[in-house]
């Protein structure tokens, strides 16, 4: 559909979030009708999501933003299975203090974008049609750690067909691949429909969204729902996002971009998307930031050097949605002085080392990794041979390098750099 009567559904369509949509015509008037309670799952593989999870997020931000009740729904029991949707090989698997650890880590991040009834920041709220319903927070470990096998064979597994379950993508490449598929990842799709399921009977759900690669297994929790409790339920997917090059979002040289700012520093969070590419930059704006489209519409006009400010913008306001707006306009400071006036800002991204270190002598590799500026040792060699690496602004020409007290500037730092884009302090103590 071209043109939705609802809010919630003309909003993501106008946004760029839309790549398909169950009964679209029933979904929006049922919108329109009344409150939608909807959810994305979210597993816990590791202690921060990752910028691959923003999008889900923003549509969830979105649904509460035209009214509707947004569930984030934690992965505390799915993840003990792992998703194969999208992989090569099995995950590893975790133990449950590793999840339980991983789950408080990551869902500090939705208070910034949802609104659990807990002194929320609200920023925009245009739509005022309906009031804002409360988001919530649930963990499917709170169903599915306690089923009984057998009888969740019974009164679940007969629903399914596994003729069907292997025609899935998920299913399907990892055995044309010839790559093994353990029983355990078989199952998970059975898993995530029946959270569908419980979800609807504990909270009236009647969405389940996701990225496109999730169709199949949203599908097959509306087929449950309606063959367990005779329910109508509904899935919308949005596209994968990739780079104008075709490069996958989220992936750089020096690792993923995680949200939780203990893994990823707000300033490198910024430069991130500071250094978008030109042709992605207006659909970013419009999945990434709140920015009303007619502002949108003219940042897009921007062209030859001019498009940098429109980067400027995209990065500040991704970063105020997930910092807050004192930390974004401190990191676009940060930039400035850095970039534009030639100041070495002492508030740039800093990695305490000790003094003891530099008298003996540490290792550029080891530097490199230390600042988070590349993941491994390997990486930073090959980064050398390519001369990305810089040391106070020097290209660095030796892997062997020793960095010692020689090194300090006069502000008694060390400045290390990928490129001419990404900087982080040595700062002794």
């Amino acid at each position: 559909m071209s043109a939705y009567k609802s809010d919630f559904l003309q909003v993501l369509a106008d946004r760029g979030f839309i790549h398909q949509v169950s009964e679209p015509e029933a979904l929006d008037a049922l919108a329109v009708s009344g409150r939608l309670t909807a959810y994305i799952g979210f597993d816990c593989t590791a202690p921060s999501l990752h910028i691959g999870s923003l999008l889900p997020i923003m549509m969830l931000y979105w649904l509460q933003q035209t009214g509707h009740r947004p569930i984030a729904l934690m992965g505390g029991g799915t993840t003990r299975v792992g998703d194969p949707s999208g992989k090569d090989e099995s995950r590893r698997l975790l133990t449950d203090d590793d999840i339980d650890a991983n789950l408080s880590s990551i869902k500090r991040v939705f208070s910034q974008f949802l609104d659990f009834g807990d002194g929320f920041r609200n920023d925009i709220m245009p739509f005022n049609r309906r009031p804002m319903a409360k988001a919530i927070m649930a963990n499917n470990a709170d169903w599915l750690n306690h089923l009984s096998y057998v009888d969740f064979l019974r009164d679940v597994g007969r629903h399914f067909s596994i003729n069907r379950m292997l025609s899935f993508d998920s299913v399907k490449l990892r055995l044309e691949r010839q790559q093994e598929l353990s029983f355990l990842e078989f199952n998970y799709m059975v898993l995530q429909a029946y959270d569908f399921v419980e979800l609807h009977k504990r909270f009236g759900c009647v969405l389940q969204m996701g990225g496109s690669d999730q169709w199949g297994n949203i599908v097959n929790g509306i087929e449950l729902g309606r063959r367990m409790v005779g329910a109508k339920l509904f899935a919308l997917t949005s596209p994968l996002i990739t780079t104008s090059s075709g490069a996958k979002m989220g992936k750089t040289a020096a690792g993923a971009i995680w949200l939780n700012a203990d893994m990823l520093s707000p300033y490198d969070y910024w430069q991130y998307w500071r250094n978008t590419e030109d042709g992605d930059v207006a659909r970013f704006l419009k999945l990434f930031t709140v920015l009303p489209l007619d502002e949108i519409s003219r940042l897009a006009t921007l062209r030859g050097h001019e498009i940098n400010e429109a980067k400027k913008v995209l990065a500040t306001e991704a970063t105020r949605l997930l910092h807050g707006d004192w930390l974004a306009n401190e990191v676009a400071r940060t930039a400035r002085r850095t970039f534009e006036e030639g100041v070495l800002a002492e508030n740039l991204p800093s990695v305490d080392v000790f003094w003891t270190e530099l008298n003996q002598g540490l290792g550029v590799l080891h530097a490199f990794v230390r600042a988070r500026l590349v993941p491994t040792t390997s990486e930073a060699r090959r980064r050398i041979r390519d001369g990305s690496l810089f040391v106070n602004d020097i290209v660095v020409a030796d892997e062997g390098m020793m960095l010692t007290q020689r090194n300090l500037m006069p502000q008694d730092v060390i400045k290390l750099s990928f490129g001419r884009k990404r900087h982080v302090l040595l700062k002794p103590r």
